[in-house]
């Protein structure tokens, strides 16, 4: 499967973005169990949240609960993060994965398919 990852940019504290991962090529879209990533400037890349194949179950860092919402749209072999209440800190660059034998509770370990990834940055 083909995972491209947009919707960064360049936003101020506080804002909020939404990334979008289009997924093409593979097995059914709903096969697969779909994650976010991220990375920032001299970090170690994190997991951000996961959702089921379904779309009904999710798993966030927990930091980033009620901050960050995850989904997705089966018809349209998308999946979506919902970014709110934006600081410097969420500066990365983020990625999108799937994997078709994972759970949402695994995801954090890795991944089997990684998309490219799009840069968000946040000023102050």
């Amino acid at each position: 499967v083909q995972l491209q990852a947009s919707g960064g940019g360049l936003v101020q504290a506080g804002d909020s973005l939404r990334l979008v991962c289009a997924a093409s090529g593979g097995r059914a879209f709903s096969d697969y169990t779909m994650g976010w990533f991220r990375q920032a400037p001299g970090k170690e890349r994190e997991f951000v949240a996961a959702v089921s194949k379904s779309g009904k179950s999710a798993h966030y860092l927990r930091s980033l609960e009620g901050r960050f919402a995850i989904s997705r749209d089966n018809g349209e072999n998308t999946v979506y993060l919902q970014m709110s209440s934006l600081n410097p800190e969420d500066t990365a660059v983020y990625y999108c994965a799937a994997d078709p034998f994972k759970v949402v509770a695994t995801v954090q370990y890795g991944m089997k398919f990684w998309g490219t990834g799009t840069l968000v940055t946040v000023s102050s």
